[in-house]
């Protein structure tokens, strides 16, 4: 392959960067502007031009897949396999090295590697044996705390000891637990890079021989490095060897899970005699979203700078949509996309993007409603995420003692003392006497054949059920979620579990309230709470998509980095929830933020919708959350937005100024927007959104008495007034 060959379907930025022959190069790489084509070319460019053995050249990914992808396209590039050329992630890199010096690295030949779950079974063994109360120190914490510190770089011994509760009692399990890893022969994953930086640092001749060796180091995504891996690549590089970072700082969005922006911003500091290379053309998205994006990102602080721009025309404005509340939005959504493929488009062309994992909830009703086919990517429906079937089993005990798996379920979660042994116990009782585990258990207490400890436990949650169910005599069913939820220890449970995991269990168990409280019975004679619980069954099994098959990809921003998609729909952009509460209330948090709207747009390649709700029923809130408009949509120029108005006869004033509220008449249904109606039991009250067309429309009445109710018209029996 000659030059020309190699340098053809460049644009002159990417070739700059290709044949840059600086010690080291910083490719400051804009969203679609093409980075993983440079560090290909710019592999086979040393290889095949300044003839740089390929032993000599270490490429690193932040995932297998991303390289497969690069070894595949090198070898398709050169038209042979190489060979002897290390590209893999961080990971898997550390892993090879500590495989091949374990002794250096005092590891045991045959060492393992613990996957998070077995780490977690670790954590919790030694919680056990340090006596620790899992209700206060929830494991998950630990594991949390314990990897936050292996990916600074920080050993316990590193850490002085504190009067602090929590930083003593995280430390002591930290320091019990390398006891136990070096003991048993296996390490973390947050340890093979530990580690493998420990043994350069430690051993000069095994670092001396890797910087000789690998004079070409290329590193993919440099703006999601963290602490230590930042640390390992400077340590291999040393004096001699010549760097190759590829990312972009307005899509650093992994700051909660140890990325470190100021990394790819502090490189040229770091490796003098660097070049940068900036590539802004855009080969994904139109004019108007991109213009939509810089204006966005360029509100940030401490940028390396740059703005992306596309040849390939202006394309369609940005649709906003301002939607009264989250079904009319869901509605809304589900109406563009059955206009798009009755255009003979795909499923597969299509995403929503959230910030919260809860705002899913009503965006899969409506999906359902409309028999449309989706897929949550990279996580679960919102009825399959375990503080949801935790919850539901609490309540699945509520109205029925003999449901064993719900009891099974939730007996000793949150943790209570009731161990693998003293269930196994009960279930051989159930057996025996051929009854439910409630009743087995039960008879076990009140005949003395269970040690004190574990009769307390077993009483206790009995009584916890049976307090439950006295406490919900005339109750609501949204009454019903938040007893479960608090009494139960749930809601304090996730909440000690630290970092954006435990923040999304919190807001899943809110939102679930929020879902008893718009939920509508269609039988008088059986209770809600029943008729809650078999629709929410119904839904998790409904129209599920095999792999493969067709559907809309419905996924938060952090799970969209490095996709795109024709048709792009932004959910929920609120203050408080995008951006985060959270974020307005901690340095840095906000920028962040940003990054991640810069990211979501990025995404669509035609077309992108943006939506937000004046009310929004969050939190458990009876009448909604009134949030104002999001600063990123405000921070849109006014020339690239166009609101969506549909045609009605209401119309209320937004934050926007002149943009107005526009919602559907509900055709078919024989009532309209605005109407005043009577029903028998809440009174009289106002339409004020529908969700479909004819009898099974679902209709959003304010009463005077008890607030918003969704009634589904054909069973509500409203009337004229």
């Amino acid at each position: 392959m000659d030059v020309t060959t190699i340098l053809e379907t460049l644009n002159p930025a990417q070739q700059e960067a290709v044949v840059s022959d600086r010690k080291h190069l910083l490719v400051l790489a804009g969203a679609g502007s093409g980075k993983t084509r440079v560090l290909v070319h710019r592999i086979t460019w040393k290889v095949q031009v300044e003839n740089i053995a390929p032993h000599a050249i270490l490429a690193v990914t932040f995932t297998n897949k991303a390289a497969r992808e690069m070894r595949e396209r090198i070898d398709r590039l050169l038209g042979f396999s190489l060979k002897g050329m290390w590209v893999g992630t961080f990971h898997g890199l550390a892993h090879r090295l500590l495989k091949l010096h374990w002794r250096d690295a005092e590891l045991d030949e045959n060492f393992q590697i613990l996957d998070s779950d077995d780490q977690l079974r670790f954590i919790k063994r030694i919680m056990k044996n340090l006596n620790l109360d899992e209700q206060r120190w929830p494991p998950r914490q630990a594991q949390w705390w314990i990897n936050a510190q292996k990916d600074e770089g920080i050993r316990a011994s590193h850490i002085q000891s504190t009067d602090d509760p929590y930083i003593k009692t995280m430390l002591d399990v930290y320091r019990e637990y390398e006891v136990t890893c070096k003991r048993s022969g296996v390490i973390d994953f947050a340890e093979l890079l530990l580690r493998s930086l420990e043994l350069w640092r430690q051993n000069s001749a095994v670092l001396s021989h890797y910087q000789q060796r690998f004079k070409h180091v290329l590193v993919d995504e440099f703006q999601d490095t963290n602490a230590v891996q930042y640390a390992w690549l400077r340590v291999l590089a040393g004096k001699l060897g010549e760097v190759t970072a590829v990312g972009d700082d307005d899509q650093s969005i992994y700051g909660w899970r140890g990325a470190k922006v100021e990394n790819i911003r502090n490189f040229q500091v770091h490796f003098e005699e660097t070049h940068l290379v900036r590539l802004e053309q855009n080969y994904r998205s139109t004019s108007n979203i991109l213009r939509a994006a810089n204006a966005v990102i360029q509100r940030n602080a401490g940028r390396l700078g740059k703005k992306l721009w596309t040849d390939a025309g202006d394309g369609e404005a940005v649709a906003l949509y301002a939607a009264h509340n989250e079904h009319d939005e869901a509605r809304y959504i589900t109406d563009r996309i059955n206009n798009w493929l009755s255009d003979g488009n795909r499923r597969d062309e299509i995403a929503i993007l959230y910030r919260s994992n809860r705002i899913s909830r009503v965006l899969e009703g409506a999906l359902l409603q409309a028999d449309i086919p989706f897929r949550v990517y990279g996580g679960q429906r919102f009825y399959e995420r375990i503080e949801i079937k935790n919850t539901l089993a609490y309540l699945r005990l509520i109205v029925d003692r003999c449901n064993d798996s719900a009891y099974e379920r939730v007996v000793n979660f949150p943790p209570r003392g009731i161990g693998d042994r003293t269930l196994e116990s009960i279930r051989q009782e159930a057996r025996k006497q051929d009854s439910s585990l409630w009743e087995a258990a039960l008879a076990m207490t009140s005949g003395g054949r269970l040690s004190g400890r574990a009769s307390n436990a077993v009483e206790g949650f009995a009584e916890l059920i049976n307090s439950m169910s006295e406490d919900l005599t005339d109750a609501t069913l949204a009454n019903f979620a938040e007893t479960a939820i608090q009494k139960s220890g749930l809601k304090d449970f996730y909440r000690r579990e630290k970092g954006e995991v435990g923040l999304s269990r919190v807001e899943n168990l809110e939102e679930l309230v929020a879902a008893c409280r718009n939920f509508y019975p269609d039988e008088e004679e059986r209770s809600e709470l029943l008729q809650f619980l078999d629709q929410v069954s119904l839904d998790a099994g409904d129209r599920r998509v095999e792999d493969g098959e067709d559907a809309v990809q419905l996924m938060t921003l952090h799970s969209a980095k490095g996709l795109e998609f024709p048709l792009v729909f932004m959910v929920a952009l609120e203050e408080n929830i995008f951006p985060s509460k959270m974020s307005l209330d901690e340095p840095g948090r906000l920028e962040e933020e940003r990054r991640l709207a810069y990211v979501g747009i990025t995404r669509a390649k035609k077309k992108l919708f943006i939506s937000y709700a004046e009310n929004r029923s969050m939190y458990g809130a009876g009448s909604g959350s009134y949030n104002p408009i999001s600063r990123f949509i405000r921070e849109i120029p006014a020339g690239v937005l166009e609101e969506v108005r549909l045609r009605s006869a209401i119309t209320r004033p937004t934050s926007l100024g002149s943009r107005g509220l526009q919602s559907d008449e509900g055709e078919g249904t024989g009532f309209y927007l605005g109407q005043q109606v009577n029903h028998q039991v809440y009174g009289e009250g106002v339409i004020l959104n529908f969700e479909g067309n004819g009898p099974r429309a679902r209709v959003h009445v304010k009463f005077a008495g008890v607030g918003m109710k969704i009634l589904i018209l054909s069973s509500a029996r409203l009337s004229p007034t």
